[in-house]
């Protein structure tokens, strides 16, 4: 089965927590704190891998967690590292944020790699609070909490030139007659429910990569047939081969819609070249007529090859005015635009609202943050958590709202009672 898109959860392990601890040893009175740091959180990294060829490895897990960091210990020992998680993806991913469709990365180069979630960092252990003037610290750092994201991923294929055309003209007897690909091939429409690639090889040795795009009908665009999701394939092309049934009803009609396809969908895509081609020469009503339809697209300003993939005929010049025209173009256009720098709010700011049992909700990274991560059970910790509301100017702001002596303040997962 083919599957060119993906939708997951993935979530970047915990830091581990920093400890509270003294150095005990026989004839050591004063051995100090030697509390050790908390392990970083395990990384989710998207890479990629080449030779797959689609995304459905990844419908089986929906939810990608790395592992947290480990505690640290005394004697200053940091906590082990959490282990990453890698999400292998065939090359031409594109990596999307579920939220808002903005794009993170194209990942077309054959080790590129891509950090999605970051692991928290370690928490800090006592040992890395002391100082002169307090040389015993009875307090530490819990882990940082990690990241979590949804994220949309789309494969669109990496093929030199796509082969397009009406429903049953003839792509998929084509592509399987010039490389070693062997889609299926039958005499109904809609044959072809995947896009397929191939791999030609001309005759000074060079290489051709074709992709056979499943067929367009009027409305494609808007996902009518087999819808706009194959036509996602066609922009990653530098250049195509319209394929024209020269036995259908209208093949001048057939040509129009689907460039009106085309445009409709990426307006870009008008700009590719084009090499036409006229198949099923190998009927004799297609034989009667060709100069008509030679005339024809001429006056449209095309220039078509008369082939027949069934009888493998015509196929070489084809294939050698595909090359000549797509060589020209020096890189394949960007599928869907480049990342985009989207300034994110500072950390630092915060929002205060009343809930409906009367308690105070404090919102914001930076506090959330760190109210995970201190040890409200060490004195220490809790005023230096006091310190950082101070600062951040919330004490202040919840005076100004109101708040009284008793009050519940909820920041984060935590309940703590207000006293002035």
């Amino acid at each position: 089965m083919f599957i060119d898109e993906a939708r997951i959860l993935v979530s970047s392990g915990r830091g581990g927590d920093g400890v509270v601890h003294f150095r005990h040893e026989k004839y050591v009175p004063r051995g100090g704190p030697d509390g050790g740091d908390g392990g970083k959180g395990g990384d989710v990294i998207i890479a990629v891998r080449q030779g797959l060829g689609t995304l459905a490895h990844l419908r089986h897990n929906a939810h990608y967690r790395a592992k947290d960091g480990r505690n640290g210990q005394g004697q200053d020992k940091t906590g082990r590292s959490g282990d990453d998680v890698v999400i292998e993806v065939p090359p031409g991913t594109l990596v999307l944020d579920a939220s808002d469709d903005s794009l993170l990365e194209d990942l077309v180069g054959s080790e590129q790699r891509l950090q999605v979630c970051r692991g928290g960092r370690g928490g800090r252990g006592n040992a890395r609070y002391a100082t002169s003037r307090n040389q015993a610290p009875r307090m530490a750092e819990r882990g940082e909490p990690g990241q979590e994201r949804r994220l949309k991923l789309e494969l669109r294929l990496l093929a030199d030139v796509g082969i397009v055309g009406a429903p049953n003209a003839g792509k998929s007897t084509l592509l399987a007659a010039v490389s070693n690909a062997r889609p299926k091939v039958a005499d109904y429409p809609f044959t072809t429910l995947e896009p397929s690639l191939g791999v030609v090889e001309l005759d000074d040795g060079t290489t051709l990569v074709l992709a056979d795009i499943p067929g367009l009908i009027e409305g494609a665009h808007r996902g009518a047939g087999l819808g706009a999701g194959f036509l996602r394939h066609v922009t990653r092309t530098r250049g195509l081969i319209h394929l024209i049934d020269g036995s259908a009803a209208d093949p001048l009609a057939d040509f129009s819609q689907i460039n009106a396809e085309m445009a409709l969908f990426n307006p870009g895509l008008a700009d590719k070249p084009q090499v036409l081609a006229i198949n099923k020469v190998d009927l004799p009503e297609v034989g009667q007529r060709l100069q008509s339809l030679t005339n024809a697209f001429a006056e449209l300003g095309y220039k078509p090859y008369a082939i027949s993939a069934l009888a493998q005929t015509g196929l070489r010049q084809l294939l050698t005015a595909a090359y000549d025209a797509v060589s020209q173009v020096q890189t394949r256009p960007e599928a869907g635009g480049v990342p985009v720098y989207r300034p994110k709010a500072d950390p630092d700011q915060f929002e205060i609202r009343r809930e409906m049992d009367g308690a105070w909700r404090v919102a914001g990274e930076a506090i959330e943050r760190a109210a995970d991560m201190t040890y409200w059970e060490y004195d220490e910790a809790l005023h230096r958590f006091q310190r950082l509301m101070a600062r951040l100017g919330i004490e202040q702001s919840l005076r100004q709202a109101g708040a009284k002596a008793g009050d519940t303040v909820r920041i984060g997962g935590h309940e703590l009672e207000w006293r002035d």
